[in-house]
Order: structure tokens, then C-alpha cells, then sequence
């Protein structure tokens, strides 16, 4: 893939009208590139949504697994220069976007979460992961989604207070669904949500506890957008851009 044509997203907004089931016949290569990808995903957080859908067939990848990963690789080769961009930051508080979308997966009608953390205006940790059950509401998916990034943030606010670097103020999570948002805050949904998991209703009692401060954010403005679902190239790039992916070659 050296000398391949670059492209400007890792993955298509269009879906397959006629997937095949013929199995690719290097399933070894696969899994091996499949999982360098993984450890660069660790600096390239644009990658994250793209790569944790490649995961996810690594059992039995078949010929259309395969151009799958051929794209990333070429989205690759025209961001070889790319990097995750941390800067000194005057603010030390702790925000979260969550998002997810609801039934995205066409084999099992599961939802894919993400998530994006910030520590000031540099983002310190992120997700893109399928769901473990099947959501029944898309405010069901959402609240999940939250739940994952309410972990995050609670194992971060914890190592922050130990290096005594916590700010002491509330940490902020942004979600673009009125209801997962109002559900966190007043049980009077409680009869539509008896369905959601009791383990995710621990997020209820880190907002009664003072400890998050769940917001509203429209769909334009929510950063973990890209964790969840493939974009068109403007919408990706700007994005990308918000998580401090940039090129990171010197000035001339």
C-alpha cells in the first residue's frame, strides 16, 4: 500500500448494498494488520470508530473485511504526518462528550458508544466500542453511553486528586439526547427505562452527589460524533480537528 491513492476518511458513509460472504484467504494477514492498527490507534483517535469495527471480524474476515482495511490503510497514507496534538492548558477541569447511535450494527442491531475526554483543551482518553445488549430506545443507548464515559471520568477525577492536580469543580458530560440527559437528573421517566440495566443508573447518583453536571449539546457541536458512526469527509475533518488531531510537521 506505499504507493496507494490516499483517502480522506477510514471509513465509507455508504454501506454495501450486496455484502458478500466469500472469507478472505489470509486471515492471518488480517488479524496482523488489524492489530498494528489497534496500537496506533493509541496516538490517533480519528482511527478509533474505523478500527473497532475491523475488530470486531476477526474470527472469519471475508473479502469485504479486507477492503475495508485497505481503506484505513489508505486514509493512513495521507496522514502519515498526523498525531494527537498536547498543549499547556490554563484550565484543569475535566469535560466529556458522550454519543452513540442506536441499532447501528446490521447483524445484531447493537449500538456502537463513544466518548471523548478532556482535561482542560487537551483530550486525555477516548472510545469507540459496540454495546453489550441491545438497546430498546435510542435514549437507552445514550444513557448507556453515558454510563461508560461516568466510569472514565470517575477513574480520571481519582488519579487527578491523588497527583493533587484536581480542580475540585464538577466534571461537565455533554449529550445530544433531551432524554438520556433528563433521565440522569429526575426518575420521572422511570416507567418508560425499567428495561435499562440497574448498573447504569449509578449515574444518576454521581449527579445528586454534585459530582457531574449533565448538559445538552446539539448534534453539530458533539465531538464524540466521530466514535460512533462514519462521516462525510468535511464533517470528519472537522472533527478530527477539535480532538487535536493535526499535522504535526515543523513549520518551513
Amino acid at each position: 500500500m506505499t504507493d496507494c491513492k490516499p483517502l480522506t476518511t477510514p471509513a465509507a458513509v455508504t454501506k454495501l448494498v450486496t455484502p458478500t460472504e466469500e472469507l478472505f484467504d489470509n486471515p492471518t494477514q488480517y488479524r496482523r494488520i488489524v492489530g498494528a492498527l489497534q496500537y496506533l490507534t493509541i496516538t490517533r483517535p480519528d482511527l478509533a470508530y474505523a478500527v473497532n469495527r475491523l475488530c470486531q471480524f476477526m474470527h472469519s474476515p471475508t473479502v469485504d473485511h479486507w477492503a475495508l482495511v485497505k481503506r484505513v490503510l489508505r486514509y493512513i497514507k495521507g496522514t502519515l504526518d498526523f498525531g494527537l496534538r498536547l498543549a499547556p492548558s490554563s484550565s484543569t477541569c475535566i469535560h466529556a462528550f458522550s454519543d452513540s447511535d442506536w441499532a447501528g450494527c446490521p447483524v445484531d442491531r447493537k449500538s456502537t458508544s463513544g466518548f471523548a475526554v478532556y482535561l482542560g483543551t487537551n483530550l486525555i482518553s477516548w472510545l469507540s466500542k459496540k454495546q453489550r445488549t441491545v438497546a430498546r430506545s435510542s435514549t437507552e443507548a445514550e444513557y448507556k453511553a453515558l454510563a461508560d464515559v461516568s466510569a472514565e471520568v470517575t477513574w480520571v477525577v481519582s488519579l487527578l486528586r491523588e497527583l493533587g492536580m484536581h480542580s475540585g469543580q464538577p466534571s461537565t458530560l455533554w449529550c445530544d439526547n433531551l432524554g438520556a440527559t433528563y433521565l440522569c437528573a429526575n426518575p420521572v421517566f422511570h416507567a418508560r427505562t425499567k428495561h435499562v440495566e440497574i448498573d447504569y443508573h449509578f449515574v444518576r447518583d454521581k449527579v445528586a452527589s454534585g459530582e457531574f453536571a449533565i448538559n445538552y449539546v446539539s448534534t453539530t457541536d458533539q465531538l464524540a460524533d466521530i466514535f460512533t458512526k462514519p462521516l462525510s469527509a468535511s464533517r470528519f475533518a472537522t472533527l478530527r480537528g477539535k480532538l487535536n488531531v493535526v499535522s504535526l510537521q515543523p513549520c518551513a
